[in-house]
């Protein structure tokens, strides 16, 4: 089992930033890739970044290329996503998400947080 949390939404403003953090604990991190993705109200998951377990890949959709960066520490356990220039189409709940193998499907991934409500204001 792994346990996941997220941390570091809030409300911002259009051109804003935000860093949302996923603490994971109870298996080893490393051995996971990672993965956020957002759920906007009325909208499907959709999928917006993954990195491999070493972070030696990386994938973000094309919807926030160069806006957001995904990051992890296996030190601390965590995996981050640097949000800049915020658009309020951004709006969503996210949440991380941890699967065995680097991927954009939901459906790939085995360990889900509970989600963090991003707000941006235009």
């Amino acid at each position: 089992q792994v346990q996941l949390v997220e941390s570091g939404g809030g409300l911002a403003q259009a051109g804003g930033s935000l860093r949302l953090s996923c603490a994971a604990s109870g298996r080893t991190f490393s051995d996971y890739a990672m993965g956020w993705f957002r759920q906007a109200p009325g909208k499907e998951r959709e999928f917006v970044a993954t990195i491999s377990g070493r972070g030696r890949y990386r994938y973000v959709d094309d919807s926030v290329k160069g806006r957001f960066t995904i990051s992890r520490d296996n030190a601390q356990n965590t995996v981050y996503l640097q949000m800049d220039s915020l658009k309020p189409e951004d709006t969503a709940v996210y949440l991380c998400a941890a699967s065995g193998t680097t991927s954009v499907s939901a459906s790939e991934y085995t360990y889900w947080g509970q989600g963090t409500q991003v707000t941006v204001s235009s």
